[in-house]
């Protein structure tokens, strides 16, 4: 078994890419409760790429406004400025990843498995009447960022853990713990600590596979586990993964929330899928 150190891996190399000035200029006015909407605007809009990602978002149909907004004054008024600092977070790291050759990975499929679990969690943060969904889409989205980390610095064990998980019909997380003593779950969660974004997302993501491990941010982990095993059973995507992760009964009877919100759920998911999956990837190509 090889004990991958956490800092070693994500620390020391410069190529782990750190994320963009815009989005630490944009997360310090949030937090500050003297900031104007005015200013956040500002800020998001001395960005212009980002700027026209986030108005093609916030026009789409994952949001479904009347309306068209305009400006990012108009959407930061309609939106919500926290929400749109989370959806710039989401655009951002997936421009910072999308362009990673990965050979164990196909970039779509790896994006698509966490748009739909980001969409997923965002439905059911909806149902559970959160009042900022946006921040349960960028945990679900993130969920597996670990793998990119581990097949890019670990390309060699994440292959073998991989091929072993598929020949034993094991679940991947349970073999990377086996065989490297941490898993995707930790790792990301280890990187988004490293970026400095806030615990519960950090959380989050590390405990996604066990929730009931989440002592401070149980909701968000179990949403984002059931997330995660909803689009894996649809297989909308995969991140590697080859197997359903099981489902811990303790999650769902946490949320309180009752069987006959799934169908719908799932439905929805499906139609909003696919143009979520066009409009982060749409530059990928």
């Amino acid at each position: 078994m090889a004990i991958l150190n956490l800092r070693q891996l994500l620390g020391p190399d410069d190529s782990v890419p750190s994320l963009p000035t815009v989005f630490h200029q944009l997360d310090v006015a949030v937090n500050n409760p003297r900031s104007s909407m005015r200013q956040v605007a500002e800020i998001i809009s001395a960005d212009q790429a980002l700027s026209a990602r986030l108005l093609k978002l916030v026009n789409s149909a994952f949001f479904g406004f009347p309306s068209r907004i305009e400006t990012i004054t108009h959407a930061v008024t309609i939106v919500g400025m926290q929400q749109l600092r989370d959806l710039a977070l989401a655009t951002s790291i997936v421009q910072m990843f999308k362009g990673i050759p990965i050979a164990l990975l196909n970039p779509k499929s790896f994006w698509m498995h966490s748009i739909a679990s980001g969409t997923a969690a965002r439905i059911l943060a909806s149902y559970h009447q959160e009042p900022n969904v946006e921040r349960f889409f960028v945990a679900g989205l993130l969920h597996d960022i670990g793998h990119l980390v581990l097949y890019r610095h670990q390309a060699d064990l994440a292959k073998e853990t991989l091929l072993r998980s598929i020949e034993a019909g094991r679940v991947l997380y349970q073999v990377e713990r086996e065989m490297m003593g941490t898993d995707h779950a930790e790792v990301g969660g280890e990187l988004l600590s490293f970026w400095k974004l806030p615990p519960s997302l950090a959380e989050a993501v590390r405990f996604h596979h066990l929730p009931c491990g989440s002592g401070r941010y149980p909701l968000e982990a179990s949403i984002v586990h059931l997330s995660d095993v909803i689009a894996n059973a649809l297989q909308l995507g995969t991140s590697g993964e080859r197997h359903v992760p099981p489902l811990e009964p303790r999650a769902w009877d946490g949320l309180k929330l009752p069987v006959s919100i799934l169908s719908p759920a799932v439905s929805q998911l499906e139609q909003q899928v696919a143009g979520a999956l066009a409009l982060f990837l749409e530059d990928a190509r």
